[in-house]
């Protein structure tokens, strides 16, 4: 694997500049600056910290593939026109990375120079097979390989000429506190019924998916709080491992670690094949840190205060929220 010090440092995101927490679609324009420079400009977005994401989901697929990854009615058709959105972006956006190559009339490569893996690919953009690989178990499809070159979870969705709409792919390997498995397949409303606040939202389900399908890119961002950096939060604890030493969200004010938890998700649209691809980019920054800076801890703070009590249970956050705001409080 490449040195890292050949990787730029992570993105720097802070979704929490109006100082409230608001449940909302929240979509704008991809590519708008927010002080990365070119990595704004990503979708998939490489740096210093890339092995790391790619062990944790090398260990999630080898503890059970089908816990992180699934599909549903997820056509070859659709698969291969992401496979070459992914394939297409990644060669645009790192070349020094990521290259692709016609090998025949019938095969194309795609290779890695970061993990050194060569992925053959047929005329319809699937998976034929991998040059230089140990992953465990092998890669089941061209999704699959994919997601695993990349620090980006993926997520498809897919609509019907009757207007109806499903979660058709799931790579999740750094879920926060959802699970793939019971997602795949259903319709917007139904995977976000669990948001709190998700109501008005849900009720223009249908114009949403639209949007996310038939209009230029976009991107969003959602935050929460862990406490600890574990990009791996399924609501199901690997085996031998305790839910509480799990989750990520039993703060202590005695020995006080505080991270918030950020995801860039970027949405982009496949019209012709009535599809859209959604990746979810994870970073995290330290409280401690955003304590010393009176800007964003004011705005840190009036977010956390500003959260209703049904917001603060799904969020696991009601039982240490007063704690948490006493520990940003002090000098």
């Amino acid at each position: 694997m490449q040195k890292v010090e050949a990787f730029n440092s992570p993105a720097c995101y802070f979704p929490l500049m109006n100082g409230r927490y608001e449940v909302k679609p929240g979509m704008m324009m991809f590519g708008l600056c927010f002080g990365n420079s070119q990595a704004d400009g990503q979708v998939f977005q490489i740096d210093e910290n890339f092995a790391d994401y790619r062990q944790a989901k090398l260990l999630a697929r080898a503890e059970r593939l089908s816990k992180y990854y699934q599909t549903h009615n997820y056509s070859m058709t659709v698969a291969g026109a992401i496979a070459r959105l992914i394939i297409e972006r990644l060669t645009q956006e790192h070349p020094q990375y990521f290259g692709y190559e016609k090998s025949t009339a019938k095969t194309s490569i795609f290779y890695n120079r970061l993990t050194q893996e060569i992925l053959y690919l047929d005329a319809d953009w699937q998976l034929q097979r991998v040059e230089n690989s140990s992953v465990f178990p092998a890669y089941t499809s061209i999704l699959d390989a994919l997601a695993a070159q990349v620090q980006e979870d993926f997520t498809v969705i897919c609509c019907s000429d009757d207007g109806r709409n499903w979660l058709s792919a799931v790579h999740l390997c750094y879920p926060n506190h959802w699970s793939a498995e019971e997602k795949i397949g259903k319709d917007f409303a139904a995977i976000h019924a669990p948001v709190a606040g998700m109501e008005k939202i849900n009720r223009r389900a249908d114009a949403i998916v639209h949007t996310m399908i038939n209009c230029k890119p976009m991107v969003r961002f959602a935050w929460g709080l862990s406490t600890d950096m574990r990009l791996n939060h399924h609501p199901e604890p690997p085996p031998g491992v305790l839910a509480y030493q799990w989750q990520g969200r039993r703060f202590d004010p005695q020995h006080p670690s505080l991270y918030l938890r950020i995801e860039r998700q970027v949405i982009w649209g496949l019209p012709e094949y009535k599809a859209a691809l959604f990746t979810i980019r994870t970073y995290f920054r330290d409280c401690s840190l955003l304590k010393k800076d009176s800007l964003l801890w004011v705005k840190l703070c009036t977010a956390i205060e500003s959260m209703s009590p049904e917001s603060l249970i799904y969020k696991g956050l009601a039982d240490s929220r007063a704690s948490i705001l006493r520990w940003l409080n002090e000098v």
